[in-house]
């Protein structure tokens, strides 16, 4: 069972590629609809690029997807819920509060947030022993393998996000004090930092840049905090430096739902084929 919207819709799909019956749930009907049509474009592409996941065809998972605008009939019988409404405290609250009253004591409940801590979302949870956030990669279908990463105390972002916030931080510091443009900022990110880091982490790489870990803090942790103390404030992202880092962008693909969505498909197709190289070369 997934509670809609564009992660939800990914996580459908996952769920489906691996042979699970999945319920979409929305109060408008016309989301279901054009969630359901949406899949399924998605699935057949999918197919016929050979990038479908797992051993069914692309019909029968289809097959496993459905709808429902009633809360409570979409829930019976589920084994997982997955949440996917916006980053919005309340409305999550009011979402699991309405889960709580008609869910049994089996059934996993499970958010989407990327920013917002668990125990404000699930407090006063009659059922809050069996509820998780399991916030997955942007989009899910294409990240998942699976690789869970168990946070071993709550923290604001939990820690993708705030690895995330943090490149996007210094990123927009370094355009917005004219140091580089945002085409080449991404450029370093691209082809530079991420080739690495799509196989490796940046504690593994420092272990690998010297002779290991303790050798790399004796060479350059003083390096790394004098550059470090020249970090600026937080950026408020606005201004001219928004303009001119949409306008970078509008260049390279132009904001309109066409363009930007056959760039996500590019994007994806990416992703599958990443995917598909690092489970190879784990095979190895």
């Amino acid at each position: 069972f997934c509670i809609l919207g564009l992660i939800g819709r990914s996580w459908a799909m996952l769920f489906a590629s691996g042979g699970f019956k999945v319920k979409l749930y929305d109060i408008e009907k016309q989301q279901i609809t054009n969630a359901l049509e949406n899949i399924r474009k998605e699935i057949k592409t999918l197919e016929q690029s050979g990038l479908l996941k797992g051993s069914l065809s692309s019909d029968q998972q289809l097959a496993l997807i459905s709808g429902c605008t009633d809360l409570k009939m979409a829930v019976e019988g589920a084994m997982h819920i997955q949440e996917c409404t916006p980053e919005n405290l309340e409305l999550k609250k009011k979402v699991f509060s309405q889960l709580d009253l008609i869910v049994d004591d089996k059934v996993v409940l499970s958010s989407s947030t990327s920013c917002l801590l668990p125990s404000k979302i699930f407090s006063g949870l009659k059922h809050v022993k069996q509820c998780i956030v399991a916030h997955p990669v942007n989009p899910p279908y294409y990240k998942i393998g699976l690789s869970p990463v168990r946070i071993l105390k709550e923290i604001d972002g939990m820690i993708l996000t705030r690895i995330q916030y943090a490149i996007i931080s210094e990123a927009w510091r370094l355009v917005d004090e004219g140091l580089v443009s945002p085409s080449d900022l991404d450029t370093v990110m691209s082809d530079g930092l991420g080739m690495r880091y799509a196989f490796i982490g940046p504690l593994e790489t420092m272990h690998l840049n010297a002779e290991g870990m303790l050798n790399y803090c004796e060479r350059y942790s003083e390096g790394m905090k004098h550059v470090l103390k020249t970090f600026g404030p937080i950026p408020d992202f606005s201004g001219a430096t928004l303009e001119n880092v949409h306008q970078a962008m509008c260049a390279h693909i132009p904001a309109d739902p066409a363009h930007l969505a056959a760039r996500r498909q590019w994007r994806d197709e990416c992703l599958m084929k990443l995917a598909k190289l690092k489970s190879q070369m784990q095979a190895e």
